[in-house]
């Protein structure tokens, strides 16, 4: 029987339906069951929509006004409607077709197979988030290692025969470290220095700001008995024009810094030098300016000529991380410097490609997270700090924060020498070049090496027994 209301429409089919007024946007609601609910009083029963009325109901009454039936549509309509337990009762629902993975295009590196484990599966789609971070891991930690070798290739190019100096330099740029260089006149060091410092270019994007900071590639600082904390921070000076202070930077504002005879210049000039290397900020006038992130400091001391010196405090001593020794290069080494000596001074090498400051800084992110440390480690660290400070013939040993600082060191290590595992050689590697210069002895005794070498025996030969202990349980394991 068909409703009567006064602006009803005869019965159409096996339903009565509502048309809207003009001008509004009121629709027929669905209710649950797949009922309609009519602006009637007296309820209508539910009944099976047809085609026309189930792609109408695909669309609700928020969006816009119902369209003529598609006839294209409807086999794809009809076959979307899903019967409930009810036979006279059918909820018409729409489902989405899943639309077809895009296909990942093949940028990340090879997956390593470890023996014993199987590889993960780069899928598309829906892929698994630690296998996706893994391969994110590897593509960051092959252009690291590309930012290695460019560096390698440049430094080597200008400095011959220090080929293990130029890798250890890297190591602390990479661990955000300082070097300290004992050597003598002559030896290479500002060569090192300056072309580390013009290899890397200036790539940030806020151009204008880097202007303001007049942030530059290198900058070398001779230090003298009678320097003042400002010749190399910076000062300020007086505007007649504006009478305003502005801030003259100096030449610590650069990415590479050298300076030279460190030991030569004032406590005051030290202590400024300490908080620019801790820090990476001067202070002028009560006023703190920051240094670039990729500020690195490569300081030098004759071990020789120590008169008129100020011998550097401990705590400055412990902002190097690493102290080296830089003998004279070997007799074909020395030939070569003396054979290319014009080439390397008047020839620009432009197929020696130079690295960006941030893709130096993204090296160094990339090895702190793609480059493991097995607790193994660690532990031998700790045991190797123990050693010393309980050794007689150590009069103060090591601090915590040395350990702290020689963990990068090591992750940068084995990236340099190509791996992404910190091995029990790289511990053998910096240890003497990272405590030798935190370690005070006891009066009489001269040999930090001996002492070094006892204090490892012990925990290196317990790091390599559980080092063939996990290896042989592995390849049981497989077997």
């Amino acid at each position: 029987m068909a409703v009567t209301t006064p602006d009803a429409r005869p019965e159409t089919g096996s339903e009565t339906q509502r048309e809207p007024a003009e001008g509004t946007n009121q629709h027929p609601a669905v209710v649950e069951g797949g009922g309609i609910e009519h602006p009637a009083q007296q309820p209508v029963e539910p009944s099976v929509p047809t085609a026309p009325e189930a792609e109408a109901f695909a669309v609700t009454a928020d969006t816009v006004d119902p369209e003529p039936p598609n006839p294209d549509c409807e086999a794809e309509t009809l076959d979307a409607l899903t019967p409930v337990s009810s036979p006279s009762v059918v909820t018409p629902v729409i489902e989405r077709p899943a639309a077809a993975p895009a296909e990942v295009p093949s940028a990340h590196p090879p997956v390593r197979e470890v023996a014993g484990v199987a590889p993960p599966v780069l899928a598309t789609g829906s892929a698994a988030p630690n296998d996706a971070t893994a391969a994110d891991l590897d593509a960051a930690l092959g252009e690291a290692l590309d930012v290695i070798r460019r560096l390698q290739a440049r430094l080597r190019a200008q400095v011959l025969g220090r080929d293990e100096v130029i890798d250890l330099v890297l190591v602390a740029l990479l661990s955000d470290g300082h070097v300290l260089l004992e050597d003598y006149p002559g030896s290479g060091k500002t060569t090192l220095a300056k072309t580390l410092g013009l290899s890397i270019v200036d790539d940030r994007e806020d151009r204008a700001n880097a202007a303001e900071t007049e942030i530059v590639p290198f900058r070398r600082i001779q230090f003298t008995p009678d320097l003042l904390p400002s010749d190399v921070t910076g000062v300020s000076v007086f505007d007649a024009n504006t009478s305003l202070f502005h801030f003259r930077h100096g030449p610590l504002f650069a990415h590479v810094v050298l300076a030279d005879e460190i030991n030569r210049t004032s406590p005051k000039v030290q202590a400024a030098m300490l908080e620019a290397m801790a820090e990476k900020q001067v202070t002028v006038d009560n006023v703190t300016h920051e240094l670039d992130h990729l500020f690195f400091v490569i300081a030098t001391q004759n071990p020789l000529d120590l008169a008129g010196t100020y011998p550097l405090p401990a705590p400055q001593l412990d902002r190097f991380l690493f102290k080296l020794r830089m003998d004279h290069i070997d007799r074909d080494a020395e030939l070569r410097v003396l054979d290319t000596y014009r080439e390397r001074r008047d020839v620009v090498r432009a197929d020696l490609p130079r690295v960006g400051r941030g893709e130096v800084l993204a090296a160094r992110r990339a090895v702190e997270d793609g480059v493991a440390i097995d607790p193994s480690i660690k532990s031998c660290l700790v045991d190797l700090s123990r050693n010393l400070r309980e050794d007689d013939r150590v009069l103060q040993g090591n601090s915590t924060r040395s350990l702290v600082l020689i963990l990068p060191a090591l992750q940068a290590m084995a990236a340099v020498r190509g791996r992404d595992y910190v091995s029990a050689d790289d511990v053998r590697v910096l240890a003497p070049r990272v405590l030798g210069h935190r370690v005070e002895l006891a009066p009489g005794v001269s040999d930090f090496e001996e002492v070094l070498r006892d204090a490892m025996a012990e925990p290196l030969e317990s790091l390599a027994r559980r080092t063939l202990s996990r290896r042989t349980s592995e390849r049981r394991s497989r077997s």
